[in-house]
């Protein structure tokens, strides 16, 4: 059986076919593929936009709606952007290529405990999601843990992302990914870390059992695209190669350098983010090295962070002092005021902020 042995085709009505002839012909520029009876034409099916139509006098279905996908829709039926054919199927052109759509941030201070016990849903490929930001500030960030309890080969198919920034974050075990251009795959040990450029092809290929990784993504509702026709691994690219104004960056957590920290008391490993976003996103993983952290404020639009490992009681203006421990996860808008107390000496953070080059303010 060849792909030209089967077909599927959307079946419309119609009162009078000759009237439909000249709409789904000429105004929607599809072809016609055979028409019947000879004498007085009932049926016809048409092709054309990777569709096939049959229409045909009397059939009991509704009318239906076509959705035209373009990306130059002044030149589809004389820019007209929603008809209506002689036998009522509504028609409407839309983009073909999607769009990233950032809405404003919704700011809010917001706490969310691993120990609350949030249901994880099963999602793509079979991973668990559970949901750090349930607001998601007004639908401008997501914030995923993911675990996959069995490990081993993971059902992933060569996609992308159509997003501002993505973020992943290897938090327990290892996982195994290939990337456009960068070579065989790549496997990111618990503290490493990879951005997910816009439009870049990956497939998840293996996991460890019970590895757990935080994504973030940029917008919260972007689409991903199943590339069929790409194969992976690819080679090696040009390693300044930019998606979008990003490139990709990989953080290795054992080859890192340790600083000090915008917020004292802490020292920090740059994941080298910020530079390969340029500023759209800073990511760094904190430490706690000594003495009692003052109270500072910053001036991100977004500023998420995920406890690792450890302990602290996160305090914050006119909010009651909240005892956080490993897998909980928190949100602190601009400007309001906010320190880290009672830090157990193992206690390591991963800070997220949008934009990467914000400022720390100590109040």
């Amino acid at each position: 059986m060849t792909k030209t042995d089967i077909l599927a085709e959307v079946l419309l009505p119609t009162k009078e076919l000759r009237d439909d002839l000249p709409f789904f012909t000429k105004t929607l520029g599809m072809r016609l593929e055979n028409i019947f009876p000879a004498d007085d034409p009932s049926v016809a099916s048409f092709s054309g936009h990777g569709l096939r139509i049959r229409i045909e006098r009397g059939a009991d279905v509704p009318p239906g709606h076509l959705r035209i996908l373009t990306d130059h829709p002044n030149t589809f039926a004389r820019g007209q952007r929603k008809m209506t054919a002689p036998n009522g199927t509504t028609v409407e052109v839309v983009p073909l290529s999607p769009s990233v759509d950032q809405p404003q941030t919704q700011h809010e201070f917001a706490v969310r405990r691993l120990r609350d016990e949030a249901p994880w849903i099963i999602g793509r490929a079979g991973m668990h999601y559970r949901d750090l930001i349930p607001t998601r500030l007004g639908g401008s960030i997501i914030a995923s843990h993911i675990r996959i309890p069995d490990g081993g080969p993971v059902p992933d198919m060569v996609h992308y992302h159509t997003v501002g920034f993505q973020l992943i974050f290897c938090y327990k075990g290892w996982v195994d990914v290939l990337y456009e251009d960068q070579g065989d795959a790549i496997r990111l040990h618990a503290g490493d870390c990879v951005t997910q450029p816009p439009g870049i092809r990956h497939r998840v290929v293996e996991a460890s059992p019970e590895i757990e990784v935080i994504e973030i993504g940029v917008p919260a509702e972007h689409v991903t695209t199943i590339d069929h026709d790409f194969t992976l691994p690819n080679g090696t690219g040009d390693p300044a190669r930019e998606w979008d104004g990003q490139t990709f960056v990989h953080h290795l957590k054992d080859q890192a350098v340790w600083q000090p920290f915008h917020i004292p008391g802490f020292v920090a490993r740059d994941t080298g983010i910020t530079a390969g976003t340029k500023g759209v996103a800073g990511i760094h993983v904190a430490r706690y090295q000594s003495g009692t952290p003052p109270q500072f404020s910053h001036d991100a639009d977004i500023h998420f962070t995920f406890v690792m490992e450890g302990t602290m009681t996160l305090r914050a203006q006119d909010q009651p002092d909240r005892d956080l421990e490993a897998g909980d996860a928190f949100v602190i808008p601009p400007e309001l005021a906010a320190s880290y107390a009672d830090c157990s000496d193992d206690l390591e953070l991963l800070e997220v902020a949008l934009r990467g080059d914000f400022s720390t303010k100590i109040v």
